[in-house]
């Protein structure tokens, strides 16, 4: 590959130490990678079981593992709608579905295709005219046009590419959504790249026979050199590059990230006029090409500097050249367009300081403290001078932000369960179908959906019993006894609800023991969906996490209680002020996510202790009812991770009326408040407060 100086191979491999010390290792690597597919099938079943025909597929560095905490990858996303279909051949049109005619010439850029839109009762041609989303070309075709995609990009999203995006916030990372359409049959661009004889061993056959049994897709976006571009989708391969992906050893995958940090660190840098010429994706199709042009043993630790240096001596030669092709579809140049004389000037001069690579540019990268901890293990400077993460903490840290991100993704999808009872009991049926049938992944996913699930029909029953007679009936306790195990307490938190709404203060306070005996205080983390903010999580959690997997973590996780409106009755009156929070004037200032303000939501650990209050209250045992309020006061103050905090202050403001401490209820009202000034229900609790103190 190159001359190898002597000094290469100790560089090698403390370089790799390094790499595996902040989780580029193999066991990290399979953690993103089996959480990526866990949350995408959770995504995928629970639209199918909503009746929505859509396929999600989580792509990019987050789900190939190629990624580190410092490097701060986007989470990719490509949403298949698999009721609007592309086809290559007349024989391929299926009723009952959106058929589109893919159409190449000499007119589509390499990569790219049209979309003519066929009738929906034959294989014909559409003839009418459509609406704006569609435009007729000079030969009478009907097209689809990509600028669709705008309509479907929600607030706080931007259109970029095919994609709607959202950009970063504190603590979490910024988000691409790609909505596609399938191929029904394989592009022959793909064809062509499948059938291909390759000097190497690299891509294997059996590679290339599971990427052929892959989906394609096309995507909402056309060539940047094209005059046609509104009306142009390119074709996806994003799946075969997947399995390509997933098929790296160790080695390529360090070599990718280096790339990418040398790109952020080094090329992509202010004076581009703040723009990236050069993507994460160029780079992973250099590293391809790399990787198909030199024989497998090359790539290996000890050898990971030629290896790196061989990849950012083509990334050169592609820029200088302006010529990277796409390593599947080779006709199509990922630079084409992309720069100008002087941006391409800029570039080459910043890749002539990487090349040749002697190391010293590694020690510059701060991402991830790279450069910092390259120079501790060949003994440059002492380790103590410095206050860099450990290995262990990396470790810990990854794997409880990939569990707790697969937790918010299935509360994400269930915090919208608002439908009619009928229409959630179909949903469980499905799930429970997707079980039966299911594979690994399926199996997995539905037992995380539906004891949530069960509980929600269960509290509904039950709400509606309280209505008419004051009772529950054996249906709602079979409902909820099924979703208990939801995680350490929000299911059990409705089920004592329930009984103190129906008058038995008894069994809810029993209950309610029960639960603050499993609610471990220093390991049980309180997690929360209903809008975006930074959990801080406990060392006791962090340390369980890292040993548990994704089905253990409702050993030590307690999700927030949600209620819905057609669960009223089972809402001690306290709470349910929450369901009424906004005025008109509120309502103005909500966001597209906010639909849980129309909910009345407690974080599980103050409801615990207010239930207490109130049960107690019934039940006239006095000095537990006092050290009930004691530990909602507490908690109120000392945890750092609830999400409805101003709830809490509500319901400890009205805990405070009813102890005849007016002072102390408007101090609570007035810290929430301040917390959330609007959709508070604490405005209302002010007013009534004042009028009867004043009376």
């Amino acid at each position: 590959m190159f001359h190898t100086p002597d000094y290469y191979y100790n560089i090698s491999m403390r370089l790799s130490e390094v790499l595996d010390d902040i989780g580029v290792n193999e066991n990290i690597v399979m953690k993103r990678r089996r959480t990526s597919l866990l949350t995408e099938t959770v995504s995928t079943i629970n639209s199918r079981a909503n009746g929505k025909q859509w396929t999600v597929n989580n792509l990019g560095s987050q789900s190939e593992g190629t990624t580190t905490i410092g490097l701060q990858s986007d989470a990719d996303t490509l949403c298949c709608i698999e009721d609007m279909i592309v086809i290559q051949d007349w024989s391929e049109w299926t009723p009952g579905k959106l058929n589109f005619l893919m159409i190449q010439n000499e007119k589509t850029p390499p990569g790219y295709c049209l979309l003519q839109l066929l009738r929906n009762d034959a294989p014909l041609p559409e003839t009418v005219e459509m609406d704006n989303e569609f435009v007729n070309d000079t030969h009478g075709r009907i097209l689809f046009k990509n600028t669709v995609i705008d309509a479907t990009v929600i607030e706080g999203r931007q259109r970029q590419g095919p994609s709607a995006a959202s950009a970063a916030k504190q603590g979490f990372l910024a988000q691409d959504i790609v909505f596609a359409h399938p191929c029904i049959s394989c592009p022959q661009s793909l064809r062509a790249w499948l059938h291909q004889q390759e000097t190497n061993t690299w891509p294997t056959a059996e590679m290339k026979r599971f990427a052929k049994s892959t989906k394609c897709f096309v995507v909402g976006v056309g060539s940047r050199a094209s005059e046609n571009a509104a009306f142009e989708w390119r074709i996806s391969t994003s799946l075969a590059e997947r399995c390509l992906m997933f098929n790296l050893n160790i080695t390529q995958i360090k070599c990718y990230i280096l790339m990418k940090m040398i790109l952020k660190s080094y090329i992509n840098v202010e004076n581009l006029a703040n723009e990236s010429y050069i993507s994460s994706f160029m780079c992973k199709t250099v590293l391809f090409h790399c990787i198909a042009s030199k024989p497998l043993c090359v790539w290996k630790e000890s050898n990971i500097i030629n290896c790196l240096k061989y990849c950012l001596f083509t990334l050169n030669r592609c820029i200088l050249n302006e010529h990277c092709p796409h390593f599947i579809v080779h006709e199509n140049n990922l630079m084409a367009g992309k720069f100008s004389a002087e941006v391409k000037r800029q570039l080459l001069e910043r890749m002539s300081t990487l090349i040749p690579l002697d190391g010293i540019s590694l020690f510059g990268i701060q991402i991830d403290n790279l450069g910092e901890r390259l120079q501790v293990k060949l003994n440059m400077i002492n380790e103590l001078h410095y206050v860099i993460p450990q290995p262990d903490d990396y470790t810990i840290s990854i794997t409880v932000v990939l569990l707790t991100d697969m937790v918010q993704s299935v509360l994400n999808i269930v915090k919208t369960e608002d439908g009619r009872l009928e229409t959630l009991l179909h949903k469980v049926i499905q799930l429970k179908r997707y079980y039966i049938a299911g594979d690994m992944l399926e199996r997995t996913a539905c037992r995380l959906l539906v004891p949530l699930l069960c509980t929600s029909i269960g509290s509904r029953i039950a709400s509606q019993n309280i209505q008419i007679n004051n009772t529950v009936s054996p249906q709602a306790f079979t409902w909820i006894e099924a979703g208990l195990d939801s995680d350490v307490a929000s299911s059990r938190l409705k089920l004592a609800s329930i009984m103190y709404c129906a008058g038995n203060a008894e069994i809810a306070a029993l209950i309610l023991s029960h639960i603050e005996e499993q609610y471990k205080i220093e390991v049980t983390e309180s997690l929360c969906s209903c809008y975006v903010y930074k959990p801080y999580f406990k060392t006791g959690f962090l340390r369980l996490s890292n040993q548990y997997g994704v089905e253990d973590l409702k050993y030590i996780v307690a999700f927030c209680v949600k209620y819905f409106a057609s669960e009223i009755n089972c809402v001690p009156h306290e709470l349910q002020y929450e369901m009424f929070r906004s005025t008109q004037e509120d309502l103005l200032h909500r966001g597209g996510d906010d639909d849980w303000m129309d909910c009345a939501v407690a974080d599980s650990l103050p409801y615990l202790y207010f239930l207490q209050y109130k049960t107690y209250c019934v039940l006239q045992r006095p000095e537990e009812q006092q050290q009930a309020l004691t530990k909602l006061q507490w908690v109120i103050r000392t945890e750092r991770n609830l999400g409805h905090r101003e709830t809490a202050l509500n319901l400890l403001g009205q805990c405070m009326e009813q102890e005849n401490r007016p002072v102390d209820a408007l101090q609570c009202y007035m810290s929430s408040l301040r917390l959330r000034e609007r959709n508070n229900a604490a405005r209302f609790h002010i007013c009534r407060c004042l009028a009867n103190t004043n009376t």
